[in-house]
């Protein structure tokens, strides 16, 4: 039976505890605070005993390391392992807790294994010690906040057959994972946050930090199309547009790395998934996607999680809190779930106390009932083997199903790629001859007399001059026209017309030439230049009135 656990994730500006039990295929949520603080202010806001708790590591005070090794014995390993971190330890030349776990399997990697190695000071872990006395309960382990959000996104996210980067966006530290399907590929904590934003809108308008905190959540917006209601707006906005960029080259920097790092030279992403504080900033998530040039949502994982349980208060700002709350729900699931992928990190001086439960103490106790579980144990099987037995067909109507739905779905999933595919061809047709449409009249309305056109071609192709890689064909229209012989001006007459069509379609991409006698020229331009990677987006025709 999975026990009830307290995840505690303290921030830089807020702290958060979560407490509830693995059931099932969810998880059920008891218990809910948040603080913006520490451990002090947490346990003024806290109103359940946190008891045994998980709490989480980030930024600074973690070490994460890769390292690949040939596939040897557990006992060999911890060998190796110990003696990375008494490397680690030697150098930073204080005392390092540890933990460390084995990637999943990589088909990329034949005959070696990823280790993930994690390292904190204890002194680190000594201060997690106290706040948690303080919170009226004891520290059971911690645990890296990139697995607790692998865990999260394990158990809560919609899992499919691609590569997809999870980022917890905090205010100082960025956590990160790269998930393939259900393998986690990568994790990592990075320094960076929705503090950049602050910072930004500090220096621009002059006021403290915590006066910009409120001008972001009031002003900000990133959508590439955002529509400001005014100046400060407009103002606040830009000023947030370097941060942003940071932002987006930490996420694309992290895939690079995880590439050298494992050692996948093909890695590449499908999808990128956005939690923590940082992530509800308006636009950030459109942004992004264009950036990185695929999809990018917000990770809010409690539309699948139980909060029956919850008072109506807590419910609430959980409600409010959920995009923060993600590392907590992880730390809370990976501690009450003993399959999950787990990195316990735990001070010397709990281990001791582990060592001594687990081991004199364990033996005096095992002397006592060997004896008494002898008569037992014969009765004990005969039972054991008829329900194995038993279980044995369960589990056998279980797989029969599990493999129907799974069919199913993966049907389902190329359906919805062919009918994407058709969809975006004609999208693309619908939006080629609404533009081929306003080229027809802005070339009426702008023709110069003793110009005339010969050829007009409307076509699907690829044009490396207007920035249409032979990765995709885009839409393209090509205007092919004459000049009278002996006309006047012809040069100064060919420019009027084809700044009037870059007025008349301001979101094209346009290339012109002229014959060096005047007499012949070509116009080329395409709407769908932007975007090459996903769905393409036409531009937007104005109307006669406009």
């Amino acid at each position: 039976m999975a026990k009830s656990v307290t995840g505690i994730d303290v921030g830089s500006r807020t702290a958060i505890a979560l407490r509830g039990e693995v059931k099932g295929n969810t998880f059920a949520v008891s218990h809910f605070a948040v603080a913006p603080g520490g451990y002090a202010e947490l346990a003024q806001a806290m109103t359940f005993k946190p008891g045994a708790a998980r709490v989480g590591l980030s930024g600074p005070e973690l070490n994460i390391r890769y390292t690949r090794v040939p596939r040897v014995p557990d006992w060999q390993l911890r060998k190796l392992m110990r003696f990375e971190v008494e490397e680690v330890g030697g150098s930073s030349g204080s005392d390092v807790a540890s933990d460390y776990n084995v990637l999943p399997e990589m088909p990329e990697i034949e005959g070696e294994d990823v280790v993930l190695l994690s390292m904190a000071k204890e002194s680190m872990l000594e201060m997690h010690v106290d706040g948690m006395a303080e919170l009226g309960g004891k520290l059971e382990a911690a645990t890296p906040n990139a697995i607790a959000l692998y865990n999260a996104w394990l158990r809560f996210g919609v899992l499919l057959d691609d590569t997809v980067l999870v980022a917890n966006i905090g205010h100082q530290n960025i956590d990160v994972i790269i998930a393939r399907g259900q393998d986690l590929v990568f994790a990592r904590s990075l320094g960076g946050g929705s503090k950049l934003f602050d910072e930004a809108l500090s220096e621009r308008f002059g006021v403290p930090q915590a006066k910009a905190e409120a001008l972001k959540k009031k002003l900000v917006d990133l959508s590439p199309d955002a529509r400001h209601a005014d100046a400060n707006g407009e103002k606040a906005s830009r000023a947030c547009m370097g941060p942003a960029g940071q932002l987006l080259g930490l996420l694309s920097s992290t895939v690079m790395f995880s590439k050298s790092q494992v050692k996948l030279g093909n890695l590449k992403l499908d999808r990128v998934m956005i939690c923590g504080g940082g992530a509800a900033l308006p636009g950030l998530d459109r942004y992004l996607s264009r950036g990185l040039s695929v999809p990018v949502e917000r990770f809010d994982p409690f539309g699948v999680v139980d909060i029956a349980k919850l008072a109506p208060d807590q419910a609430a700002l959980l409600e409010e809190y959920a995009l923060e709350s993600v590392v907590a729900l992880g730390l809370a699931t990976s501690a009450s779930d003993p399959e999950a992928y787990a990195i316990e990190i735990v001070p010397a001086a709990i281990q001791k106390q582990r060592a001594f439960v687990g081991g004199t103490a364990f033996l005096i106790a095992a002397g006592v009932l060997a004896i008494g579980s002898l008569g037992y144990t014969y009765y004990h099987l005969s039972q054991e083997r008829d329900q194995v037995a038993g279980q044995v067909a369960r589990v056998n109507q279980k797989y029969s199903a599990a493999n129907r739905a799974h069919t199913e779905a993966k049907r389902l999933v190329e359906e919805n790629e062919a009918l994407s595919e058709r969809a975006t061809q004609l999208f693309m047709t619908a939006g080629m001859g609404a533009e081929l449409e306003r080229v027809i009249q802005g070339l009426d309305a702008n023709m110069p007399k003793d110009f005339w056109i010969q050829r007009l071609v409307a076509e699907s192709t690829v044009d490396e001059e207007l920035g249409i890689k032979r990765s995709g064909a885009r839409p393209l229209i090509k205007v092919e026209g004459q000049t009278r012989e002996g006309v006047d001006r012809t040069n100064e007459r060919f420019v009027l017309l084809v700044d009037a069509l870059r007025d008349w379609l301001p979101r094209a991409e346009l290339r012109d030439s002229l014959s060096p006698g005047g007499e012949r020229f070509l116009v080329k331009l395409s709407s769908f230049v932007q975007g090459q990677e996903g769905v393409p987006q036409p531009a937007e025709v104005p109307t006669e009135e406009e």
